[in-house]
C-alpha cells in the first residue's frame, strides 16, 4: 500500500488512490483536467484500480523471476523489468518504454514521480 497518499482518496480495500485514477481518466479525454466536463461512473475507477493492481502484480512477478535467474539478488532493477517485458508477448506495447539501458530521454515526471509525457 502506498504510504505518501492521502487516505481520503481511497474507498474500500484499493491500493491505488481513486482520485488519482479519476484525474488520469479525465486528462486522457483531452484538454485541461479542470475544463473537463466528463462524468465517470462510480464503478469505473474501482475496476480500473483492480486492473492496474493485477497488471503491476504480473509485471512484478515476471521481473522477480528475471532477477532470480541472475542470482541471489533481493532488489529489482530496471533491467529486470526490461527482461520481463521483452520475454512476454503480452507486454509488447511496453518494449519502447522500458528499453534496456535506462529511462528514455524526454520523459517528464510529475510531483509523484509518475512519467506523464514521453
Amino acid at each position: 500500500m502506498f504510504t505518501g497518499v492521502d487516505a481520503s482518496s481511497r474507498i474500500g480495500p484499493h491500493s491505488l488512490p481513486l482520485t488519482r485514477i479519476k484525474k488520469i481518466m479525465k486528462s486522457s479525454a483531452g484538454g485541461n483536467v479542470s475544463d473537463a466536463k466528463m462524468m465517470i461512473s462510480v464503478e469505473a475507477p474501482i475496476v480500473l484500480s483492480k486492473v492496474c493492481e493485477l497488471f503491476i502484480e504480473e509485471l512484478t512477478r515476471r521481473s522477480w523471476t528475471a532477477a532470480a535467474a541472475q542470482g541471489k539478488r533481493k532488489t529489482l532493477l530496471h533491467d529486470d523489468v526490461a527482461v520481463a517485458v521483452n520475454d512476454t508477448d503480452n507486454f509488447d506495447f511496453l518494449v519502447g518504454m522500458v528499453s534496456r539501458g535506462g529511462r528514455r530521454r524526454g520523459a517528464e515526471e510529475d510531483s509523484d514521480g509518475v512519467i506523464t509525457h514521453l
